[in-house]
């Protein structure tokens, strides 16, 4: 049975790549006519998007890539920007 949730109830829900990283922070849903076109995501503290981004706040990530939500959201690794990320291993 599909679930329906309001927008408002997903804001601050922890997000999670289908990998297991902790990604960031839903800010806010952005809304097209009557669908959910896209997420903002905020970078937060620990957060994957922190490391990769720097000093940048967020991104938005097309509702496309979205896996789950519930308790959590759930994005594809699709979603994860790629580059050069310092780990802090050396």
């Amino acid at each position: 049975m599909l679930k329906m949730k309001r927008v408002s109830e997903t804001y601050d829900l922890k997000v999670f790549t289908d990998a297991g990283d902790y990604f960031g922070d839903i800010e806010d849903g952005l809304v097209q006519g009557n669908k959910i076109s896209g997420w903002r995501i905020r970078a937060t503290k620990n957060s994957f998007l922190s490391r990769v981004l720097g000093n940048a706040k967020g991104v938005i990530v097309p509702h496309q890539l979205v896996k789950a939500v519930g308790d959590v959201l759930v994005i594809s690794r699709n979603a994860v920007p790629t580059g050069n990320v310092d780990d802090g291993s050396e």
